[in-house]
């Protein structure tokens, strides 16, 4: 039986400090945005807010997907909500695969994930992998999105770092038709999010024909999973790991493939570091952007307030870079002229 506690705490400590990140890029610097030397706006005329899953929130940068199932991971979540509340942000929670337990919900590993009491205003998104939801009922689902008060679902699809991942799945049938039932039957909608290694523009399709409407590509060139599993493996899985470290589609690279699908949402993760790549993942045709790693390191090392100011750095360099390309809401950024570089053309091209 894996030691989930443990697993939770090693990728903590790893994402916190270890080195495993991708050792390429997100091509977000190949996306040139048009100076607008005439913008004809006030720095403080432009708006950052967006509506998400039914809420208005201050800004479309997300508290990524990170941690839980355990008395450490409950801290950080209940830190980040109030990071999250206080700024206006939404937020992700980890995988709550911990919570499930003979056929029922743990309560005490249920409490490293509630934190509605801290953030009642906020969009928050549960988070399951989807070859563990292929398992369980509709109902005990609706049970783990209930019991954390969450908006929104994210079935996360992450093959390469199972493969990689000690006692990891191997089997990985199914997937598509779990996304189709739950997509018709749970009560709250459904975020298809990948976990480092992007989205292709036939996933993207294949998702859209089952009737998800919200998509989380989670490119490459952040956070590598596969990277943080290959700290924890050994033998012919390190091996492997080493491999398949950059494996993935670069999130740039993503965002532009899953565009022409018209998802209501598209949030881009994986590799976004400043207010300027968001803005840059926004011009490409994502809706809204999720950071975990900086957020993570900077509430790690200067708690609440540590997290806020980082926030603050980001929604302030995203403004400057809407004034600098004349857009005064996130609509006319999405519009806003872009040059791609020649990476990033064949990208869009295949």
């Amino acid at each position: 039986m894996p030691d989930h506690g443990q697993r939770k705490s090693d990728h903590l400590d790893l994402t916190i400090s270890g080195d495993v990140g991708f050792r390429r890029t997100t091509l977000l610097e190949e996306v040139t945005l048009v100076h607008e030397a005439l913008p004809e706006l006030a720095l403080a005329e432009i708006d950052l807010s967006t509506r998400m899953f039914g809420k208005r929130v201050k800004s479309p940068v997300v508290i990524a997907s990170m941690t839980g199932g355990n008395e450490r991971a409950e801290r950080i979540n209940r830190s980040l909500a109030e990071v999250a509340e206080r700024s206006g942000h939404a937020m992700g929670l980890g995988s709550q695969r911990p919570i499930v337990r003979n056929g029922g919900i743990d309560a005490d590993a249920l409490r490293s994930y509630q934190v509605r009491d801290i953030a009642p205003s906020i969009p928050l998104f549960a988070n399951l992998g989807v070859m563990q939801a292929a398992v369980l009922p509709t109902a005990l689902i609706e049970d783990l999105v209930a019991a954390v008060g969450a908006d929104a679902l994210c079935l996360h699809m992450n093959v390469a770092q199972e493969l990689i991942q000690p006692g990891g799945d191997r089997d990985f049938r199914g997937a598509l038709e779990t996304f189709r039932r739950l997509t018709s039957e749970l009560s709250v909608p459904i975020i298809a999010k990948e976990t480092g290694c992007g989205v292709s523009r036939g996933t993207a399709r294949n998702l859209a024909s089952v009737g998800v409407l919200h998509v989380d590509v989670s490119g490459a060139g952040g956070t590598s999973w596969v990277g943080v599993e290959t700290k924890r493996a050994s033998g012919d899985a390190m091996r492997q790991g080493q491999e398949f470290w950059d494996w993935g589609i670069p999130t740039a690279a993503s965002v532009l493939q899953v565009r022409e699908l018209r998802f209501r949402t598209v949030i881009a993760t994986g590799g976004i570091q400043s207010g300027l790549d968001v803005a840059r993942a926004l011009a490409l045709g994502a809706t809204a952007c999720g950071i975990a790693r900086p957020i993570l390191q900077a509430q790690d090392s200067g708690g609440v307030e540590g997290a806020l100011d980082l926030l603050a750095q980001i929604d302030a360099d995203l403004r400057a870079a809407m004034l600098l390309t004349g857009c005064r809401d996130l609509t006319s950024l999405g519009q806003t002229p872009r040059l791609l570089g020649a990476t990033l053309r064949a990208w869009a091209e295949i």
